[in-house]
């Protein structure tokens, strides 16, 4: 591994996250080799032939091919990106409905991978079910959710276009649950190093109505996933230090929290909570774990 590029890194699922999650990849020139595995054969065989047109157009030195799960052994990266055919018909909790459709194809991956030492990093919705999901089944001990990283992303981006300010000068986080127990540190927020009053209503409603937006329009979120993806990539393999927010075990249960990378060692960096937070993470952690519980005896 050298400072700015790694060997090998593996995506799972060659579904619309997927493909951007190793598009991003390509375009970046992250690695050397791209490992893609999906459903069948044919689909990575397929993804890859594409990925490999891509690379000889923009010149990246990424070499893409494609393999079956088990071979992403070797990889220093997994990017974990599945998604069963299922018809989601919640209105409320959407994320949660692909709960049960997702969970076998994750247990499978995580028998696959069982004991594999390097970063795994779950994009598969409900993040944080399927992050604990696989971490239990691999008992992989580096395996990260990608979620709550997207959700303070649009956070900042939000509050930065109410109050007309630069992007780069708000500070703060989304935790908890990716999804409606998503908690916003607002008390914690900064901007320009400076406490402000975030106007919570309309945070609020931008968080919750923003995905079903880009949904409704293109069909599926995907080039907000792939660059958490990326930038993580980065933390988790040492390539970069900083703040992420990823779906991490935390005091028993599993939920977004801030961790702060130093040469790809995390430590959490939970930014201090009002009361109102408290309560509200308590919540999210109550919930994931009981969705989790029942998850586990269907």
């Amino acid at each position: 591994m050298t400072p700015n590029r790694v060997g090998s890194v593996g995506v799972v699922g060659a579904g619309a996250v997927g493909q951007a999650v190793a598009a991003a990849l390509v375009a970046s020139g992250f690695c050397r080799r791209l490992l893609v595995a999906s459903r069948t054969r044919d689909q990575a065989t397929a993804m890859a032939a594409d990925l490999d047109d891509m690379r000889q157009s923009t010149g990246s030195p990424v070499q893409p091919s494609a393999h079956e799960a088990a071979d992403l052994v070797s990889c220093h990266a997994i990017v974990i990106a599945v998604r069963t055919a299922f018809t989601n018909t919640r209105t409320t909790d959407v994320r949660m409905g692909g709960a049960a459709a997702n969970a076998p194809a994750i247990r499978a991956l995580g028998e696959a991978l069982r004991g594999y030492e390097g970063t795994v990093l779950v994009v598969t919705n409900p993040v944080d079910l399927m992050t604990r999901l696989f971490a239990e089944t691999s008992r992989c001990p580096r395996v990260f959710g990608i979620g709550s990283n997207l959700d303070s992303a649009r956070y900042r981006l939000t509050l930065a276009r109410l109050l007309q300010v630069e992007a780069g000068a708000v500070h703060g986080h989304v935790i908890g649950e990716h999804g409606e127990g998503a908690v916003v540190c607002a008390s914690s927020t900064t901007v320009n190093g400076q406490p402000v009053a975030v106007p919570l209503p309309e945070v609020r409603a931008e968080l919750r109505t923003r995905p079903g937006r880009i949904s409704a329009g293109v069909g599926r979120t995907r080039s907000g996933p792939a660059g958490a993806v990326l930038s993580t990539l980065r933390k988790t393999l040492g390539m970069a230090d900083g703040i992420e927010e990823l779906t991490a075990s935390h005091h028993g249960d599993w939920l977004g929290i801030p961790l702060r990378f130093t040469a790809g060692e995390p430590i959490a960096c939970l930014p201090a909570l009002d009361s109102g937070e408290d309560r509200q993470l308590t919540a999210a952690g109550i919930k994931l774990r009981t969705a989790y519980q029942a998850l586990r005896l269907s």
